[in-house]
């Protein structure tokens, strides 16, 4: 009986274990830190660290690394270091190499991806934007007739880098947006586009979500009519002498709330009309119409959003003793990106609205040369303006 006792629990000890491997993932990843003052220690710690996160971002396969969201990364370590926890199971140092300037490491860390979602989806960006618009557009494939007897034969095709989607995109980054273009990186198609919208299963969009460390997505989709063709009779002996396309849009702007649930931000349709003597070119006409009436409604509703979304973080400065220094600290933080207010509340105190993590403003703070950051959390920041004390 014990014999028999002891062998279902290895049994049972032994399928925990294998259910926790079959839970995570090992890769190979390297990473790299600049030795400052001769310390090698601090700077391995730092390329070690920096390799799990590379790590994180292999398993979890982002199109965007969390690097490059943030121009600066110097900052972002602590936080990166605090979502690691839990999330790499284990690593071994493969091999390490001192360069002089840079210390070198590569390791197998053994990453759970659930979790290596949520610490990613942590430091996605509230401004960053993925857009997807396919339009269907008529391709002709013959044309016959003459004056008053004209014929057309088209075939339908899919234009995912469109007329709409690029302008679209272009006012967007004018506005100082994240753009990105899904369209290049294959990860969804036309029809994956319909499914999603008529279905409304998001697990598509929380995949672009994932991959391009984004919290809003502008997704939708063009169908064409040839409302009137050219040689069609209008009426009293007349003959259109051009073709008449009317091209629709349906499209959802789709983000996340706290818990990480989707969220329809909005919805709606609208509809543009081109003439031209060609099918296609009125089509894109069409588009072109279209995309004047479309983008200013987009523009509103985000910039709406990002408003809204805004949180109060209190912003402590050291070294501001006067009203001018104040005035000058003021100004230093309404200019800082995506800052939407400032208010004062005393010399060197105020409240700041922001819509993204805490992290990325007190990144941005420390590009300025006068400022230094001390210490941020996720409703205060501490820094030290330099300049009043030099």
């Amino acid at each position: 009986m014990e014999k028999t006792i002891i062998a279902v629990f290895l049994l049972l000890s032994a399928f925990n274990a294998s259910e926790v491997l079959a839970q995570t993932k090992c890769v190979d990843s390297e990473g790299e830190a600049v030795i400052v003052n001769n310390d090698v220690p601090s700077a391995k710690a730092e390329a070690v660290a920096r390799a799990k996160w590379n790590a994180v971002e292999q398993v979890v396969g982002v199109e965007v690394k969390a690097q490059s969201v943030v121009q600066n990364f110097a900052l972002v370590d602590d936080a990166v270091s605090k979502q690691i926890r839990g999330v790499v199971a284990g690593y071994k140092v493969l091999s390490e190499d001192n360069r002089k300037d840079t210390f070198w490491a590569r390791i197998n860390a053994c990453v759970e991806p659930s979790k290596a979602r949520e610490a990613l989806m942590s430091l996605a960006l509230n401004n960053s934007v993925a857009v997807f618009i396919p339009a269907r557009k008529p391709k002709v494939i013959s044309e016959s007739g003459g004056k008053h007897e004209h014929r057309l034969e088209t075939i339908d095709e899919y234009d995912e880098a469109n007329i709409l989607s690029e302008s679209l995109i272009g006012k967007l980054t004018e506005q100082g947006y994240q753009v990105v273009d899904v369209a290049p990186t294959h990860e969804i198609d036309a029809a994956g586009v319909e499914k999603a919208m008529k279905s409304g299963n998001y697990m598509v969009l929380r995949s672009l979500m994932y991959k391009f460390l984004s919290n809003l997505i502008i997704i939708g989709k063009i169908d064409y009519a040839i409302s009137t063709q050219k040689g069609a009779d209008v009426g009293y002996g007349i003959s259109m002498p051009f073709n008449n396309v009317t091209v629709r849009l349906t499209y959802r702007i789709v983000t996340r709330d706290a818990s990480g649930k989707m969220v329809i931000l909005t919805a709606g349709a609208e509809e543009g009309k081109g003439l031209a003597m060609n099918v296609e070119d009125a089509a894109a006409n069409g588009l072109n119409d279209l995309s004047e009436k479309i983008s200013p409604v987009i523009m509103e509703k985000l910039s709406k959003h990002i408003t809204g979304i805004a949180k109060k973080i209190n912003v402590t400065v050291g070294g501001v003793n006067d009203v001018n220094t104040n005035f000058a600290v003021k100004d230093a933080l309404q200019s800082t990106a995506w800052v939407t207010n400032v208010e004062e509340k005393n010399l060197g105190e105020f409240i700041v609205s922001y819509p993204e993590n805490t992290v990325y403003l007190a990144n941005s703070i420390s590009q300025k040369p006068d400022f230094r950051i001390l210490n941020f959390s996720q409703y205060s920041l501490k820094i030290m303006y330099t300049e009043a004390v030099k």
